[in-house]
């Protein structure tokens, strides 16, 4: 696996997970990378600087996490921004107006759509961190949904 910064041609940047670098490169010419912010193709790589570490003593200090609550109802939250809220919000509506949740069968009904024996939609669902991996080595696209975007609320990783 390798992780790569990218950056759209409007500016947005994001980082993202390949099984290779020739992964990133087959991907970018099936037209399967896309920017999560305004959905233009036109992408590249960005430059990354890479945490080198001489010592024990000189390791990196640890990034804080972003808070990634959004108010559910019953559900104590975070305080998360207007403008971070408003776009997470946005964003969970597009994947229940568009997307097909298909559970715990993500992983099956991801490989039957590549393989063209299911009807090829759009989906979002429940996936094992191994089962996620073997559908990335197999090359079939497949990308993590943060849950402050996911229909389901935050009580399920999606």
């Amino acid at each position: 696996m390798i992780r790569y910064a990218l950056q759209c041609s409007h500016g947005h940047a994001w980082e993202a997970w390949f099984p290779s670098s020739d992964g990133y490169d087959e991907q970018v010419q099936r037209g399967l990378v896309e920017c999560p912010l305004c959905g233009t193709k036109d992408v590249r790589k960005a430059l990354m600087a890479p945490a080198v570490v001489s010592s024990k003593s000189s390791r990196p200090a640890p990034q804080a996490a972003m808070p990634v609550a959004l108010e559910n109802e019953g559900e104590k939250t975070l305080n998360v921004p207007a403008p971070v809220r408003a776009f997470f919000e946005g964003w969970r509506q597009h994947v229940a107006e568009n997307y097909d949740y298909v559970g715990d069968k993500f992983a099956s009904e991801a490989r039957a759509i590549h393989e063209g024996s299911s009807e090829e939609r759009l989906i979002y669902g429940d996936v094992t961190p191994k089962e996620a991996r073997d559908l990335i080595e197999d090359g079939i696209p497949v990308a993590p949904l943060p849950a402050m975007a996911s229909p389901e609320g935050l009580k399920k990783l999606s």
